[in-house]
């Protein structure tokens, strides 16, 4: 039998869209939240994955992420300002989309996932950039 479990992660972050046509081309922030969803088969203990355990993945993201500017590896006006600054920031490899960020944090997590726990077959990743606003990324663990 599958069982689906999951846990809500917050933290605070910045960005720009430097494409876009509208307002988000500016520097803002979000209060994000991330909900991890992960399935598989309970262990003999009747758990999928212990709550502490996933926060511990998750742990090192989160505090990458919170209270930085998260940043396209293309935007060199933003790195040399963020650097010249002394300012947190994490590069990302593609622009600054909830999509892309939800991206990245499906594949960090699916890292982590992979190599330690063997009953873990599905993991979806929800990013919230607002109440009512998320990006989704589902998929296979063991691919």
């Amino acid at each position: 039998m599958i069982t689906k479990i999951a846990k809500d992660f917050y933290w605070e972050m910045s960005h720009r869209l430097p494409f876009h046509k509208g307002p988000c081309k500016n520097i803002h922030g979000h209060s994000y939240k991330i909900r991890v969803e992960i399935s598989g088969e309970p262990d003999i203990n009747g758990i999928v994955i212990d709550y502490y355990d996933l926060k511990l993945v998750m742990l090192p993201l989160i505090e990458q992420l919170d209270h930085s500017f998260v940043v396209d590896e293309n935007d060199s006006l933003m790195i040399n300002f963020l650097k010249e600054n002394d300012m947190k920031y994490f590069i990302l490899n593609k622009t600054t989309t909830a999509e892309n960020l939800a991206e990245y944090i499906f594949i960090e997590i699916k890292k982590q996932l992979r190599n330690k726990f063997n009953n873990i077959s599905h993991l979806t990743v929800r990013l919230f950039e607002t109440d009512d606003v998320y990006a989704e990324v589902d998929g296979q663990i063991n691919n």
